[in-house]
């Protein structure tokens, strides 16, 4: 398998947690219902048309937002937004509310995973090391 697309799997499953997470985190009574089917299930397909998206997106110029880390948090958020929309319509009273939220949120977790995974996760070693010893 080529460079090129190892880098394509590793890209989607890194655009597949953080619009899944932003989701379940967005919609009313996400954490009240986290063990709910129906909400899982929404996440996912937000987490999976952005995962594709993303992916769909190496193939273009834009993909050059990607080695920035807040290009790379803007694009998450913009695809997330739209792979939101694409789910289910919004749960809020307003119509696009939840669907920008989720955006927010997942470009969010974007650039503070693009922070703490940084290195080879060097960050997260030097606190568990400082902690545990």
């Amino acid at each position: 398998m080529s460079s090129e697309w190892k880098r394509r799997i590793r890209l989607f499953v890194q655009r597949f947690w953080q619009p899944t997470s932003a989701c379940m985190t967005c919609m009313p009574g996400s954490w009240g219902n986290l063990m709910s089917l129906v909400h899982w299930t929404i996440a996912l397909q937000t987490g999976l048309l952005t995962g594709i998206l993303a992916v769909l997106l190496t193939f273009t110029p834009a993909a050059k937002l990607y080695t920035n880390r807040y290009g790379n948090a803007l694009i998450v958020g913009c695809l997330t937004a739209v792979g939101d929309a694409f789910s289910h319509t919004s749960h809020y009273r307003v119509p696009v509310v939840e669907h920008v939220l989720t955006g927010v949120v997942s470009g969010v977790f974007a650039l503070a995973a693009s922070y703490l995974f940084a290195d080879r996760a060097r960050r997260i070693r030097a606190v568990w090391a400082r902690v545990f010893g």
